[in-house]
């Protein structure tokens, strides 16, 4: 009976952090200053309630949790994205991000599926350190790395050509000159995307891992192991 009890609040835990974590990034999504033009933003912590969720219950029922929110952020996308889904841009040949449906698919893997899935490694340390804000703050740094390098990984593939415009746009002259001057081909697609997509994730990594510290002191908040 008490399996069945806890299980019962499993989902129903889940899917309340679920809500919070959605609601946050669609409140974030509308927000301009929040948002890159050319795609990406950085959130307030709207990842943290499914890292909540990866360490309270553990990385297998996190995974399915962190699957689910990818699900969710696709759908967001497909709702909230600027001047018409930045998905369905890639899907369609008549669209400027048209490069081709295995492109287009490979992105949408990258970008949503596997940057999104790999939170569920926020509960990576639950049972290797003691201390539960210190889990969990190691949990969102590593859950939140792994997702921009997803992001570094399909930034360099697919948008690497964007690189010698993006470091001679203004407010990128000085460092972009110093970047061009140092990098070209395949080793500027990649600072390129290392500095693109740095510019959200680590903000964002250092926003949640913050945010993590007075919210892992919740008493509510705890290791719960089912069977």
């Amino acid at each position: 009976m008490n399996t069945t009890v806890n299980k019962t609040n499993r989902l129903t835990v889940s899917a309340v952090m679920l809500a919070l974590a959605t609601v946050l990034a669609m409140v974030c999504a509308i927000i301009p200053f929040l948002n890159l033009p050319f795609g990406g933003g950085f959130t307030v912590a709207s990842m943290l309630p499914i890292v909540i969720i990866a360490y309270m219950y553990g990385v297998k029922w996190g995974f399915f949790v962190s699957f689910t929110y990818s699900v969710i952020q696709i759908i967001l996308d497909l709702y909230l994205g600027k001047g018409g889904s930045t998905i369905m841009a890639l899907f369609m040949p008549s669209s400027e991000d048209y490069m081709g449906i295995v492109a287009a698919i490979s992105i949408l893997v990258i970008d949503y599926i596997v940057a999104y899935t790999v939170l569920c490694l926020g509960g990576v340390f639950r049972n290797k350190i003691k201390n539960k804000t210190l889990a969990i703050v190691l949990g969102v740094i590593l859950a939140l790395g792994a997702r921009y390098i997803c992001h570094i990984v399909s930034g360099y593939i697919f948008y690497g050509a964007w690189a010698e415009w993006f470091f001679t746009q203004e407010g990128f002259y000085k460092i972009g000159s110093t970047i061009l001057g140092a990098f070209e081909g395949k080793g500027l697609a990649l600072i390129y995307s290392i500095f693109y997509n740095g510019l959200y994730m680590i903000p964002e990594i250092v926003i949640t891992a913050l945010a993590a510290v007075p919210v892992s002191r919740i008493s509510n908040i705890s290791k719960v192991d089912l069977k």
